[in-house]
């Protein structure tokens, strides 16, 4: 087979009109020619960090849209199933990606549970990394998130650091603005990438020590125009929802950054050679023995995709994707009785005091981070009520495995006037989340996310919509546009109820993380993050 077309050379920073040979989906020579071709045929794009599960799509149904976009290679971390059920969920992702076109590499999921500040449904430990790493789509060890844990020698944490190194296999990074000491101690370790870095100083700090520096630029988190001019190495999204992917991919990271000033060389290099040299991919360049994986564009400031080649064979021309998904079905259940609207109350120490200064967490909006501030709330009947003029709602997590615990605070930056929204994606344990008013409309959401076997749910004093997500509570087997048209639904529905955020679920989905400063809540507790302990809510009563 001849492709033919002006081709990007990603080492010389050259373009070259020639011929490709492919045979087998591998390139066998590269011809110069002397003629005038349309279209830019660059390598496949590689995001090198991203959650599937994220996308609230199966890893089939993800490829089905990624690959229209000029995506044909993704690094992906599986532990958000993995949290909800282990190894099974991992095979699972494994098994319904095997027949999609688009590339899946896996990373070993290193922090299952990522602290012990929360309950999870599994646990995986080196046995079971060890098996994983041994296996040629486990390409890396995935984000070690546990960065305490590291700092202070944990054992098992160390012995996974091991394993990795044992099969010469990379180590991903995951450690929100540490710094100084502890950062050179979390380093010494092997631990190769950061893709948490938030400011040009928290990047340059991180390369120094030889860090190879990701630009997030996901659906929640977005640090490329903060990072565009810091030393970096990839792009990537991390996690990015579907109402974003049937906009586009890596295809509109890279218009992004050619806007903002990067070179669109450098740019591409991010998405296709950095990325496969790191994790050790046969891609990433238009080379004799690489994989035949192209990209045709228009032109390097649009980044227009106009025909995409996986493995030799032509899967998106003329806007048609020559791919169609079929889905596995997963069994999985939410194991939880019904809530009533008690047992979201935030009860007060003293019920007879008039008022109560309560810990807070604070959005900071386009990131995961939380800020720790207090709030002066008044006592009701023994009852801490939030205030819905100063922004300050009820926050409530409600373990999903079987114990049936929880726990109930207050967060600040949501804006609801009227109302609850709830979801089963909380990272990384995906326990039931939930944001509301009052405790009435948080137990009925709760109680529809329990009946839907997983999924979001937005109700107010008007209306309800919900999106079921059986898979493990984190996907739906139904096409993207579907699924990404019933959540841009819920937006929607959740700024009439008063929500500010651009993406109010995916903001939601990370106020359980316990290792993303500042201040995250749990089953078990208010996590007070940089002190790495569990605190009151109730900081005093009046």
């Amino acid at each position: 087979m001849i492709i033919k077309g002006n081709i990007l050379n990603v080492f010389t920073d050259e373009i070259q009109p020639g011929e490709i040979k492919v045979n087998n989906g591998i390139i066998e020579s590269i011809k110069e020619v002397d003629q005038y071709f349309p279209d830019i045929i660059v390598p496949g794009f590689i995001d090198a960090h991203v959650h599937i599960e994220s996308s609230r799509v199966t890893p089939s149904r993800f490829a089905e849209v990624a690959l229209r976009h000029g995506t044909t290679s993704v690094i992906t971390d599986p532990h958000e199933i993995a949290n909800v059920m282990g190894l099974e969920g991992i095979e699972y992702m494994i098994n319904d990606a095997k027949f999609a076109p688009l590339r899946f590499y896996f990373t070993a999921p290193s922090c299952v549970p990522s602290t012990s500040f929360e309950n999870n449904g599994a646990r995986i430990g080196c046995e079971t990394i060890d098996s994983l790493l041994k296996r040629d789509e486990f390409v890396a060890l995935s984000e070690v998130m546990d960065y305490h844990g590291v700092v202070n020698g944990d054992d098992d944490l160390i012995n996974k650091i091991n394993i990795a190194k044992k099969y010469k296999k990379p180590i991903d990074g995951h450690a929100p603005l540490l710094s100084g000491m502890e950062l050179q101690e979390y380093v010494k370790y092997g631990i190769s990438t950061e893709h948490e870095c938030i400011s040009k100083r928290e990047a340059l700090e991180k390369k120094r020590l030889g860090m190879k520096i990701m630009i997030r630029e996901g659906s929640e988190s977005h640090m490329l125009e903060e990072l565009i001019h810091s030393p970096t190495d990839f792009i990537v999204t991390d996690d990015i929802s579907s109402e974003d992917l049937v906009k586009g991919h890596m295809n509109i990271r890279l218009r992004q950054a050619v806007d903002l000033g990067m070179d669109p060389f450098e740019a591409i290099r991010k998405v296709t050679l950095n990325p496969a040299e790191h994790y050790n991919l046969n891609s990433g360049c238009i080379a004799p023995g690489k994989n035949a994986d192209f990209v045709f564009i228009d032109n390097l400031n649009d980044f227009r995709v106009k025909r995409v080649v996986v493995n030799g064979n032509t899967i998106f021309k003329k806007q048609k994707i020559l791919y169609r998904a079929k889905p596995l079905p997963l069994e999985t259940t939410i194991n939880l009785n019904n809530k009533k609207a008690e047992d979201f109350d935030v009860k007060a120490n003293d019920p007879n005091k008039k008022s109560a200064v309560v810990n807070v967490m604070r959005v900071v909006p386009n990131t995961i981070i939380t800020t720790k501030d207090t709030a002066k709330l008044t006592i009701d009947h023994g009852r801490i009520i939030p205030s819905v003029f100063e922004d300050v709602l009820k926050i409530s997590v409600v373990e999903r495995y079987g114990g049936n615990t929880m726990c109930n605070g207050f967060i600040s930056g949501f804006g609801l006037k009227n109302g609850a929204i709830a979801s089963s994606i909380s990272h990384d344990s995906h326990n039931i989340i939930v944001v509301g008013t009052n405790s009435e409309y948080m137990a009925e959401a709760t109680n529809k996310i329990i009946e839907n076997k997983g999924g979001i749910v937005a109700i107010s004093n008007q209306e309800q919509m919900d999106l079921p997500l059986p898979i493990a509570g984190l996907m739906s087997d139904r096409p993207v546009l579907e699924v990404a048209k019933k959540s841009e639904e819920l937006n929607e529905m959740v700024d009439r109820m008063g929500c500010s955020l651009e993406r109010p679920f995916t903001t939601l989905s990370f106020m359980a993380l316990p290792v993303v400063p500042e201040l995250k809540i749990t089953n078990k507790g208010l996590i007070d993050v940089n002190q790495n302990k569990i605190i009151d809510v109730v900081n005093h009563e009046d």
